[in-house]
């Protein structure tokens, strides 16, 4: 009698050393995946690196306030790679940057991707430095500066602390006051200094006002010459956002301290 071909059931299972065949083929093309990743990736850190070493100007290409002793600039990964060896020795018609504002974190849980190699290359070029938070008024202020605690990190000779706040995003003002009080509060217990206020004047006389008199400001306003034109006292004045430093291939934010060099060393944490 003829043998009669077996039929394998519909839907059998493959045998399973194809399977893991399978899997081992798609963890070599997972890996060749990252890898190439990771070169594309050390390829652009190094051309950002080379564009910073590359970036020097003869001026700052905006009209510095001349009634001021003490300039800097305030930065973020939107800078790219920073030659801060090249920032701290650039000096022109006596003015150089002293100081960095340095952007740490932003919202409940993101870190700036270049703040600690920002803060510590920053610290070896001899840059007096600070850290600052951008708030987000949609989100719990004290999981903000929880946040903003963990990763700043900073330490003795460094500024004090900075919430940068700037924007509603719908939130009702009232609540955006309650979250930033918040913030400020948790900050201020966990850093042992009363933490910067950072916002520009028009946001400040609409939405903030007396409630928050007490706090140092920060205040943003472009195109003056002399002073921000706001009704209260300031300690730092971002005058442009549209300077020039070296070892900085874009544009960068420019401030400068109100006062002389005693009260800018009063002002450094213990």
């Amino acid at each position: 009698m003829a043998k009669r071909k077996v039929l394998k059931p519909l839907g059998a299972k493959k045998p399973a050393n194809k399977r893991y065949g399978v899997f081992i083929w798609l963890g070599v093309l997972f890996f060749i995946g990252l890898f190439a990743w990771y070169v594309v990736h050390v390829w652009q850190l190094q051309q950002e690196e080379t564009k910073a070493e590359a970036a020097i100007y003869d001026a700052f290409g905006i009209e510095m306030p001349s009634k001021y002793y003490i300039h800097g600039i305030d930065v973020s990964s939107f800078q790219n790679s920073i030659a801060w060896k090249k920032v701290a020795s650039m000096k022109v018609k006596n003015v150089s940057m002293g100081f960095a504002y340095i952007k740490a974190t932003e919202g409940l849980g993101n870190v700036d991707e270049n703040y600690r190699k920002n803060y510590t290359n920053a610290k070896k070029a001899g840059m007096i430095c600070g850290a600052y938070h951008f708030f987000l008024a949609t989100k719990s202020g004290t999981i903000q500066a929880a946040n903003f605690i963990k990763n700043a990190k900073l330490n003795s000779g460094d500024l004090p602390p900075v919430v940068d706040i700037e924007q509603l995003y719908g939130v009702p003002p009232l609540k955006m006051r309650e979250r930033l009080k918040e913030c400020l509060d948790a900050i201020e217990v966990a850093c042992k200094t009363k933490p910067i206020l950072y916002s520009n004047v028009d946001f400040y006389e609409k939405y903030l006002g007396s409630e928050f008199d007490a706090y140092p400001l920060w205040v943003a306003h472009y195109d003056e010459q002399d002073k921000p034109r706001i009704g209260r006292d300031w300690l730092f004045w971002q005058h442009s956002q549209s300077g020039h430093v070296n070892g900085i291939a874009t544009k960068v934010d420019c401030d400068v301290f109100n006062g002389d060099s005693t009260a800018f060393r009063k002002l450094l944490l213990n």
